[in-house]
């Protein structure tokens, strides 16, 4: 079966209308990816931020006649505001989701009516029966937050029996700890497809960033990069689209379900990847 290949993008700042992603998703549908995926933006989990992704959501869907995955992260909603996001994402005929737990803001306290993800997707299917597919977030190093990566599969499995259709993995750059995750998890029994989230690395300072939210580790030859090329961007952005696509071919190579590209809204990367993605097909 041939490999989904996806994006995920985030919509434009409170401060900016919604109509400035068009260029973004000009570029990004014309790759014809299998869906795009629209976060909430950086620390997103409200209502309001709920709302703009829902528009980007809605043109990816409505304008471009693409399929779109909109993003819930719970851990600041309440059950109405869930309800009234699923409410409007049936209303724009979006009926796939990524269901997430959600990051911390920090001075913000958590409602904690969906302290975890799967507490947000059994409500979800509740609610709503089979109409939404749900996809769930998984972490071939285990969550930041788990201090045993046997505990963290087997709540995953969890999320899983509640109702979850497919994962998405957090970026991880030694494909060997993805591997060693498949093999984990299926011999728990957990079958669903497991689409590979892989970032491709065009700055420095945002990989640092990135990695401290999620904890992915650093193999020793991508540290080299940074060390050789941080310090000149057009290099990095190239080195990084290489060993992205490194990583893409071997995934490739060893039957991944599938590919979602993290690419921080840039097209030429999206591009320069889906040229070689589709070559492979």
């Amino acid at each position: 079966m041939k490999a989904k290949f996806s994006f995920e993008i985030f919509p434009p700042k409170k401060d900016m209308p919604v109509e400035v992603i068009y260029k973004t998703l000009d570029g990004l549908t014309d790759l014809n990816p299998d869906f795009i995926s629209v976060t909430c933006g950086a620390g997103g989990s409200s209502s309001n931020a709920s709302e703009r992704m829902i528009e980007v959501a809605a043109a990816i869907k409505e304008k471009y006649q693409k399929k779109s995955v909109a993003h819930i992260p719970a851990i600041n909603l309440d059950k109405g505001d869930v309800e009234k996001i699923l409410s409007q994402l049936e209303l724009r005929g979006i009926d796939e989701i990524l269901a997430l737990r959600g990051d911390k803001v920090p001075g913000v306290e958590p409602k904690n009516i969906f302290p975890h993800a799967v507490d947000l997707i059994s409500f979800i299917r509740e609610k709503t029966d089979k109409k939404f597919k749900i996809y769930a977030a998984c972490y071939p190093e285990g969550h930041t937050e788990s201090t045993d990566f046997d505990a963290d599969i087997n709540f995953l499995k969890a999320k899983v029996d509640a109702g979850v259709d497919g994962l998405i993995t957090q970026l991880f750059f030694d494909n060997d700890h993805f591997y060693y995750f498949i093999e984990k998890i299926r011999a728990l029994g957990i079958n669903v497809p497991v689409e590979a989230g892989i970032m491709p690395v065009t700055k420095k300072k945002q990989i640092e960033r990135m990695v401290n939210i999620c904890g992915a580790s650093l193999p020793v030859k991508f540290r080299k990069i940074l060390d050789r090329y941080g310090d000149n961007a057009d290099a990095l952005q190239e080195a990084g689209i290489v060993y992205a696509l490194n990583q893409i071919v071997d995934l490739l190579a060893h039957g991944v379900d599938g590919i979602h590209l993290y690419v921080m809204n840039n097209v030429y990367v999206a591009r320069r990847i889906s040229e070689v993605v589709k070559s492979l097909a």
